[in-house]
């Protein structure tokens, strides 16, 4: 986590890092203020801080890194469950099909992309590979 400048020390550092926190996890300013046991007027003032605004973005960072492994997770329970879908005979014909269809879309865009990424990184070897000196000039 990045330093924050500590004008009065430790405990303003602390506050510091709970509200900007509470600027994530809180809907407006004011209830990110009162979250982090400081004045609204001192929190918009932390917010123009270089070392604050640092602060703020990486703790953005984590939260986003977090909820990204979280969705990473629920993504082998989600291909499960479409496969129990698929494969319940009793389950109605158009939920069935439906998941068929999000599987077979998903694997075909995965396929697209694994092309487009081989493409682009033999465009990216051609480039660096090419002679800089043979380039006609204007």
């Amino acid at each position: 986590m990045p330093k924050v400048k500590q004008g009065h020390g430790e405990k303003k550092s602390r506050k510091k890092e709970l509200a900007a926190l509470a600027l994530i996890t809180e809907r407006t300013i004011g209830e990110a203020a009162g979250k982090a046991g400081i004045g609204e007027a001192t929190l918009w003032r932390w917010m123009q801080e270089d070392g604050f605004q640092e602060l703020w973005r990486e703790m953005k960072r984590q939260a986003v890194g977090r909820a990204i492994s979280k969705i990473q997770q629920s993504a082998t329970m989600a291909v499960e469950t479409l496969e129990d879908v698929m494969g319940n005979r009793k389950a109605p014909a158009m939920a069935r099909v439906m998941a068929a269809k999000t599987v077979l879309d998903t694997a075909l865009k995965a396929v697209e992309i694994e092309d487009l990424t081989a493409r682009l990184e033999a465009l990216e070897r051609s480039a660096n590979d090419e002679p800089k000196s043979g380039r006609a000039s204007s």
